[in-house]
């Protein structure tokens, strides 16, 4: 073989190596490209979710909010109402002891039976939606306080209802939604 055509094979050679190895070169870089542009577009859909948890958490601790301020108005109006009749039944008290033909003693016990009658004996409704099952002269009841609360959202309508023991813990915590439709 001559020299020439020994050098040609090996420029031919090393030429084909040098594109083989650029070519590859060029398939990595775009598998790389590929898959940075898949990363990117999963980040993206993590950031997405992540916006809408951070959305439902605060829409969450609203709602909990409202929940609470509502609950300490109930309180408060429980205890409002507690003071009115605490106030009233002095006040029969107090009459019957300047009436000469009257016994506080009575007049109490009389009060006390109507305030009972009123009240549905024992059990009854407050303005925020809590029901009081307070009746420890019957068997199988206790003091524990049931609350219920609806919201109504532009896209859905939600119920909860939960219980408290006498000691004030949840006993009880139960939530429905309902989504609403559009017409």
């Amino acid at each position: 073989m001559d020299t020439g055509v020994i050098i040609a094979i090996v420029v031919g050679a090393l030429i084909v190596l040098a594109l083989l190895w650029f070519l590859g070169r060029k398939g990595r870089e775009r598998r790389y490209e590929t898959r940075r542009t898949e990363a990117r577009e999963i980040r993206r859909e993590a950031e997405v979710g992540r916006a809408q948890a951070d959305k439902t958490r605060a829409e969450a601790d609203a709602q909990a909010v409202e929940a609470r301020r509502q609950e300490a108005m109930a309180r408060e109006r429980s205890a409002s109402a507690e003071e009115q009749h605490r106030e009233a039944r002095e006040r029969h008290i107090e009459a019957a002891e300047k009436d000469p033909d009257a016994d506080p003693d009575e007049a109490a016990a009389e009060f006390d039976r109507r305030h009972a009658e009123t009240t549905g004996a024992g059990t009854g409704t407050t303005d925020a939606g809590a029901t009081t099952t307070d009746r420890p002269d019957v068997p199988g009841t206790d003091q524990s306080v049931e609350h219920y609360e609806r919201t109504s959202e532009p896209d859905a309508e939600r119920e909860r209802r939960f219980e408290r023991d006498e000691e004030g813990d949840v006993v009880r915590d139960e939530t429905y939604q309902q989504p609403r439709t559009n017409r």
